[in-house]
C-alpha cells in the first residue's frame, strides 16, 4: 500500500501492515508526522518525526551455538529496541516456539527462521530460511539429517584436538552445548578459551579450528539445492547469509549467486562492520535481482563485534526481505 502525504511535498511511504513503513523519499525539514505506530527502517533518516525500526534477521540461541536462551535473546532484543527479529539457529528450529511466545509478551514482531549449513564445491556456505513453517516434514527431516552429521563431526573434531594435546574437548564442548544435537565449533572454541589456551573465540578459530589447523574437520553438509528446496517447500524465503565472508574469487561468487537465484533463492544478507561499506554489497544484490536482508549474526553479548540490532543501514530504493514477511502473523 502506498500512501502519499505532506501538503505539496509528495513524500511517499510504503507501508508494512501493522508494523512499519519504509520512506522512499528522505524527508528532512518540515516533514509531516507519520501515523501513530509507523516506523522508518532507515536508521540514517534525519527526520525526528518518524522513529527508526531496528531489524535483525540473523540471530542464534542456546538451541545452536548462542549463549542466551530463546526467551532471553528476545528480551535482550527488546531492551535494544529491536522491532523485527528472527531466530535462525544452525540446522535447528526447536527454539522458535519459545522465542515466538516471548515476542508476543514483549511486543516484538517475530519471524520464524533457521540457518542451514551447505557445502558448495568444497566451500561451506550458509542459507537462512525466513518465514518458514518449522513443522513442515521435508524441512524437519532435512535438518534432522544435518544434526546427525553434526554429531559425527564433533566426535572427529574432539579426536583431533585430543591428539593435539587438548584433552577432554568433547566433554568440555558438550557443557557449552545445551542442545547436544547441534554441537559445533563454537562450543569447542568456548572450551578452549576456558582452558586458557586462547584469548577469545576468534583466536581459537584462527589457531585451532580453521582450515589446516589441528581441529579442522572437512565436512559435507547439505547440497545448495536441497537447502533452498527445504526452505521453499516450507513456505519460507531463502537468503544467502554473509556472502562477504566466503573465500571465493569474484567469478566463483558470481557463480554461487547465479545458481542460488536459479534454485529459487530470494535474498542476500548485507554484512555489517566498522570498516565495511554496504554499497558494493547492495549493488551486487541488485545486479542479481535479490532482495536484501540484514542481521547481526548474534551469538553472545561478549563474543564478536556486533550486538542484537547492530545491522546495516539500507537506503531507500532497494527491495528488502522484510517486505516479503509483512503479511506473516506476528508469531507462529
Amino acid at each position: 500500500m502506498v500512501v502519499t502525504t505532506g501538503a505539496g511535498r509528495g513524500y511517499s511511504f510504503t507501508c508494512l501492515p501493522r508494523t512499519a513503513i519504509r520512506i522512499a523519499d528522505r524527508h528532512r525539514n518540515g516533514a509531516p508526522a507519520a501515523p501513530k505506530g509507523w516506523f522508518c527502517y532507515d536508521t540514517g533518516c534525519a527526520s525526528p518525526a518518524v522513529p527508526s525500526l531496528r531489524i535483525d534477521l540473523h540471530t542464534h540461541s542456546t538451541c545452536s551455538d548462542g549463549v542466551l536462551t530463546p526467551a532471553a535473546l528476545v528480551r535482550r532484543a527488546a531492551s535494544r529496541q529491536v522491532s523485527l527479529l528472527a531466530l535462525t539457529d544452525h540446522d535447528d528450529v526447536s527454539g522458535l516456539e519459545e522465542a515466538a511466545s516471548e515476542s508476543r509478551a514483549t511486543g516484538i514482531r517475530f519471524a520464524t527462521g533457521v540457518e542451514v549449513s551447505v557445502t558448495w564445491f568444497g566451500q561451506v556456505v550458509h542459507v537462512l530460511g525466513l518465514g518458514i513453517d518449522p513443522s513442515h516434514p521435508g524441512l524437519r527431516d532435512g535438518l534432522r539429517q544435518l544434526r546427525t552429521s553434526r554429531e559425527a563431526r564433533a566426535l572427529r573434531i574432539a579426536k583431533q584436538l585430543d591428539d593435539a594435546g587438548i584433552s577432554g574437548s568433547l566433554e568440555g564442548a558438550s557443557r557449552h552445548a545445551l542442545n547436544p544435537a547441534t554441537i559445533g565449533r563454537g562450543h569447542f572454541a568456548r572450551y578452549i578459551v576456558e582452558q586458557g589456551l586462547a584469548r577469545n573465540v576468534q583466536d581459537v578459530f584462527k589457531r585451532y579450528l580453521a582450515a589446516g589447523k589441528p581441529g579442522f574437520v572437512p565436512h559435507q553438509w547439505a547440497d545448495l539445492g536441497e537447502a533452498v528446496g527445504w526452505i521453499r517447500a516450507s513456505g519460507g524465503h531463502a537468503v544467502l547469509a554473509h556472502p562477504e565472508r566466503y573465500k571465493l574469487s569474484r567469478a566463483r561468487l558470481r557463480a554461487l549467486f547465479q545458481q542460488f537465484k536459479e534454485l529459487g533463492g530470494t535474498g542476500m544478507e548485507i554484512g555489517v562492520g566498522a570498516r565495511m561499506n554496504p554499497l558494493p554489497q547492495l549493488h551486487l544484490a541488485r545486479s542479481h535481482g535479490f532482495a536484501v536482508s540484514v542481521g547481526s549474526d548474534f551469538h553472545s553479548p561478549v563474543e564478536g563485534a556486533t550486538d542484537l540490532g547492530d545491522t546495516a543501514q539500507i537506503p531507500s530504493g532497494y527491495p528488502v526481505v522484510w517486505d516479503l514477511l509483512a503479511d506473516m502473523p506476528a508469531a507462529a
